[in-house]
C-alpha cells in the first residue's frame, strides 16, 4: 500500500495527485522557499490513498454511488437529500486503524501541538477552479482524540451541498476526486492578525500589485467575510527594488477577531476600539508579506512556465512576532482574463438616490429586485436575476448566487470567499456596506453599480446602463505619443489597460475635493476656524496621525502614487493642485482662508498661490506628498508640473519653493513642465524653456484668454472655439518654439479627439503628444496613425517624384 501520511515537505507541486493542490503548495513552499526567508508552519499531509483506504475499508463506495449517482445539481432538496445522506456514511464509519495510528505518529513527531486540520481535495487550488471553501477547516484542534475526529469531518466535508454542487456545475467526477488532510502546528494569530492576499488586483486584473487584507485574530473572519479589514496596494516592480511603494492604505472596521475557546474551540470577541482605530500590520509588516508574495508568485510562476498570480493566506504569530504563510494557489479568475478584450460599464445615476456604499467587486452593474435573505434555507424567495441582499455570505450561498444578478453585503471585504465566488461567476458584488440590510427595502428595485472606482454604490430604480467590448490587439503605434488625461486614482488601474503611452494630465484636484475634503490651511493652523462643527470633522478626518498635516500629505502621496503604478515605468505629467479661491473655498475649513474674488478663474491660483505668505506651507505639503512618491516609493516616472505661471520670473519662484522642499530639478531625473496656457507662456516660450524641462497646452484656458471670454459663461459660449485662428496661431507657435529650444511639447484637452482637422494641424507640427479623457483615446490613436500614415505617403510620393 502507498503512504498514508507524509510530512509538507516530502510533498511539492509533483504530489498533487497523492495530497491536493492546498498540501502540495505548502509543500513545496516549505522545501524551495524557505531559503528565500518564505516562513511556512511544519506539519503532515494524509494522502489521497488514505482517503480511498478510509472508503474501502468502510465499504461505503458502493453506498456512496447508489446516493450520488444521478443527481440533479439544479434540483436544490434533492442535492440537499444527497448531501446529507453521503456526509452521514463517511461520519458514521470509524478511519481504519493503520491509519488512525499513522495520524497520530506524525502528530507526536510534531510535538502535539494545536493544530489546523485542513481539506485538501485532489481537484482543489487547480488554475482552472479556485474550490475556495468548498470542504471544511478545523482550528485550534487539541490531543489525539480531537484530532481524530477532525479528520473523519474533514473526510465527510468532501460531500458538503455546496462541494457536491460545484463540482457537478465544473465537470468533475465525484469519485474521481478524493481528499488528503493538511495538519499544520497553529500560528498564534489570534493574539495578533491574519488576513489574505493576491499577487494581482481582484478588481482590475492590475498584476504589478499585491492587494493586502489584514484583520485581528484568526483568518477565517477575513475568509468568510465576517469582518472588514484593513487593506493595502503595494507595487511589485519598485517593492522589489527595494523601495516601500504602499500606493494605497485603507482603515478596516475590523469589529470582531477569532480567538481561541474552550477545549480546543474558536469563538469571536469584540475588538476594543482603540485597537480597530489603528492597523493590524505594521507597515514593514505589510512590505515584508507583500515580497513574500512576489516570490511566492515567481516560483509558481517559474514552475508552471506561465505567469501565475496567487492567492495567499498568511498570518501573524502573536507570542514570536513571526509572519507565516498558511496556504498560497493560483487567483482563478483575473489572471484567466483576455488581455486583448476591453471591456467596460457605463451608468449615468443623474441624481438617483444612494441607498448605501461598500468595496466594490469588479467593474460591472446591475439592476434587479432586491431580496433580503437571513440564510440560505431561504433559496425559495428567491427568483434568477434578484440581488441578493444579506449580511455576509459564504461557500453555503452559491446555490443563490448562481441565481442571482449581484450581490450585497454588510460585512467581508475584497478578498473573503464571497468575493471571491462572485467575480468567479462574474455577478456584481458590493461587500462590508455595514447597514444594507437596513437601508435596502425588500422587494425594491435597484441597481448595484460597481464602474465607479473602489467604491460601490447601489442606487434606488432600475437605472440604465451600457456594456462596451473593445478588441485592443490590433491598436496600431503612433509617432505622436497618445497620453490620458487621468483624475481618480481608484480608476487608474483599470485605465492602465488601454493602450496609452503615459499620462499627460494627473489632477490633484479630485485627490483633494473627494478623499481629503479639507483645505489643507486649516489642517496646518486649525486655530483659524470658526466652525466647532468643521472643527469636530477635521479631527474626525484625522484621527490616528500625529500631525493633522500628514493626514493631508499621507492620501495625496497615495492618490499620485497609484496613478504613477498604475501607468509606470510610462510618463506620468502630474500637475500640482489648480483650485481657484471659490473651489478651495467650499473644502472644509476652506472659508477662513480663501479671499471673496470678483473673477477668481484668473485671479489667484496655480503658480501664484505656491510661493504666497497665505498658501506657501500648503504647497509645501504637495511637494512632500510628490518626495515620498519619487523617493520613497520608487516612482520616478511622476514629472511634476506648474499650472497657470503667468511669467518666467514666477517659474524661478515656484522652483525655489520646491528646492526648499528637496525637490530640485535635475537631481534624482526630476524633470519640471509647465502648463502653456495663457499668452504669455506661449509669447516668453524661449524663456520659460530655459526654466522648465517641457510644455503642455491647455487648450481651454489658452482658448478663453486669447479670445478674451469666460468659458463657463452661456452668453458667449458660441464663441468659444479652440479651431480660432488666433488660438491656433499661439499653439503652432508654442509647438515650434518648444522644438527650436529642445523642450517637450504636448496637449491635453478633447479637441484632438472632437475635431479631426485640429488633430491633423497638430501631427502636421509634430507635437510630441495628445492627452485625451479615457474615452477618447482608442479612436483619437486610430485616427493619428491615419493622418500619420497618410502623411507619410504624401512625403513619399513627393519624394518619388521629384526624384
Amino acid at each position: 500500500m502507498a503512504e498514508l501520511v507524509l510530512p509538507l515537505e516530502a510533498a511539492g507541486l509533483e504530489a498533487i495527485a497523492a495530497v491536493g493542490g492546498k498540501n502540495a503548495s505548502l509543500g513545496e513552499m516549505i522545501r524551495e522557499l524557505s531559503t528565500e526567508g518564505v516562513q511556512v508552519p511544519g506539519g503532515f499531509a494524509t494522502t489521497a490513498e488514505a482517503y480511498r483506504h478510509f472508503i474501502s475499508a468502510g465499504g461505503l463506495h458502493q453506498q456512496l454511488h447508489a446516493t450520488l449517482d444521478g443527481l440533479d445539481g439544479r434540483d436544490i432538496a434533492q442535492l440537499q437529500a444527497a448531501g446529507a445522506a453521503a456526509r452521514a456514511l463517511l461520519l458514521g464509519s470509524p478511519l481504519p486503524m493503520d491509519l488512525q495510528e499513522a495520524i497520530v505518529s506524525a502528530y507526536r513527531a510534531l510535538g502535539s501541538p494545536p493544530v489546523a486540520v485542513r481539506s485538501s481535495a485532489t481537484a482543489e487550488d487547480l488554475p482552472d477552479a479556485s474550490f475556495a471553501g468548498q470542504q471544511e477547516t478545523y482550528l485550534n484542534v487539541r490531543g489525539e482524540r480531537e484530532l481524530l475526529a477532525a479528520c473523519r469531518r474533514c473526510f465527510a466535508s468532501l460531500f458538503t451541498d455546496r462541494a457536491i454542487s460545484y463540482r457537478q456545475i465544473n465537470g468533475f467526477d465525484h469519485f474521481e476526486v478524493a481528499l488528503s488532510i493538511g495538519v499544520q502546528r497553529m500560528v498564534r494569530s489570534d493574539l495578533a492578525c491574519s488576513g489574505v492576499m493576491f499577487s494581482i488586483d481582484t478588481e482590475t486584473g492590475f498584476r504589478n500589485a499585491v492587494l493586502l487584507t489584514a484583520a485581528y485574530g484568526l483568518g477565517e473572519n477575513v475568509v468568510q467575510g465576517a469582518v472588514n479589514p484593513d487593506e493595502y496596494l503595494i507595487f511589485k516592480p519598485t517593492l522589489e527594488q527595494g523601495f516601500a511603494p504602499i500606493v494605497s492604505q485603507r482603515l478596516g472596521s475590523k469589529a470582531i477577531r477569532m480567538v481561541y475557546g474552550d477545549q480546543g474551540s474558536t469563538c469571536n470577541e469584540a475588538v476594543p476600539a482603540t485597537d480597530r482605530s489603528r492597523y493590524a500590520l505594521t507597515e514593514a509588516e505589510a512590505l515584508q508579506l507583500a515580497r513574500w508574495a512576489c516570490r511566492i508568485e515567481r516560483h509558481y510562476s517559474k514552475r508552471r512556465n506561465e505567469a501565475s498570480p496567487m492567492d495567499i493566506e498568511w498570518a501573524k504569530d502573536g507570542e514570536s512576532g513571526e509572519l507565516f504563510i498558511l496556504q498560497a494557489r493560483p487567483e482563478t479568475v483575473e489572471s484567466r482574463r483576455s488581455a486583448t478584450l476591453l471591456r467596460s460599464w457605463q451608468l449615468d445615476p443623474h441624481d438617483a438616490d444612494v441607498l448605501c456604499r461598500g468595496r466594490a467587486i469588479g467593474a460591472s452593474v446591475s439592476s434587479g429586485r432586491a431580496r433580503i435573505l437571513r440564510s440560505p434555507s431561504d433559496i425559495q424567495r428567491f427568483e434568477p436575476g434578484d440581488l441578493l441582499i444579506t449580511e455576509r455570505t459564504d461557500p453555503d450561498w452559491e446555490p443563490i448566487l448562481k441565481r442571482a444578478s449581484g450581490v450585497v453585503t454588510n460585512q467581508g471585504g475584497r478578498t473573503c470567499h464571497a468575493a471571491i465566488i462572485a467575480r468567479e461567476m462574474g455577478i456584481t458584488a458590493i461587500v462590508g456596506t455595514g447597514d444594507a440590510t437596513e437601508r435596502i427595502a425588500d422587494g425594491d428595485m435597484i441597481t448595484a453599480s460597481c464602474c465607479e472606482g473602489d467604491e460601490g454604490r447601489v442606487y434606488r430604480g432600475a437605472l440604465p446602463f451600457r456594456v462596451e467590448e473593445r478588441d485592443i490587439g490590433e491598436i496600431p503605434s503612433t509617432r505622436t505619443r497618445i497620453l490620458m488625461n487621468v483624475g481618480n486614482p481608484e480608476e487608474a488601474f483599470k485605465q492602465a489597460a488601454i493602450p496609452c503611452d503615459g499620462v499627460g494630465l494627473a489632477r490633484l484636484e479630485f485627490v483633494i475635493a473627494n478623499h481629503i475634503r479639507v483645505h489643507p490651511m486649516a489642517l496646518l493652523q486649525p486655530e483659524r476656524l470658526h466652525d466647532p462643527a468643521e472643527r469636530q470633522a477635521i479631527t474626525a478626518l484625522t484621527a490616528g496621525y500625529k500631525e493633522p498635516a500628514d493626514y493631508y500629505v499621507d492620501l495625496l502621496a497615495q492618490g499620485m502614487g497609484r496613478i504613477a503604478a498604475a501607468f509606470h515605468p510610462r510618463p506620468v505629467i502630474l500637475r500640482f493642485s489648480d483650485f481657484k479661491s471659490n473651489e478651495y473655498a467650499k473644502l472644509l475649513g476652506g472659508s477662513s482662508f480663501e479671499p471673496n474674488e470678483e473673477n477668481p478663474m484668473i485671479g489667484w491660483r496655480g503658480a501664484s498661490r505656491y510661493y504666497a505668505e497665505g498658501f506657501r506651507k500648503a504647497f509645501a505639503l504637495e511637494c512632500r506628498a510628490l518626495k515620498r512618491v519619487r523617493q520613497q516609493m520608487g516612482l520616478t516616472n511622476v514629472i511634476p508640473m506648474v499650472p497657470f505661471c503667468r511669467t518666467p520670473e514666477e517659474g524661478d519662484r515656484v522652483l525655489e519653493q520646491m528646492a526648499r522642499e528637496g525637490l530640485v530639478r535635475g537631481e534624482h531625473g526630476l524633470e519640471v513642465y509647465v502648463m502653456c496656457e495663457l499668452p504669455s507662456n506661449v509669447i516668453a516660450a524661449e524663456a520659460f524653456a530655459e526654466r522648465f524641462d517641457g510644455f503642455s497646452i491647455g487648450s481651454n484656458d489658452l482658448t478663453q484668454l486669447t479670445l478674451g471670454l469666460d468659458r463657463d459663461s452661456a452668453l458667449v459660449a458660441d464663441l468659444f472655439d479652440e479651431r480660432n485662428s488666433a488660438v491656433v496661431d499661439l499653439i503652432r507657435m508654442a509647438i515650434r518654439t518648444a522644438k527650436r529650444c529642445g523642450r517637450k511639447i504636448g496637449i491635453c484637452g478633447q479637441a484632438p479627439s472632437d475635431h479631426p482637422e485640429f488633430a491633423e494641424l497638430l501631427v502636421r507640427e509634430e507635437i510630441d503628444s495628445i492627452s485625451l479623457n479615457p474615452d477618447a483615446v482608442l479612436n483619437t490613436r486610430l485616427k493619428v496613425a491615419a493622418i500619420e500614415a497618410e502623411l507619410s505617403s504624401n512625403a513619399a510620393a513627393r519624394s518619388e517624384h521629384a526624384a
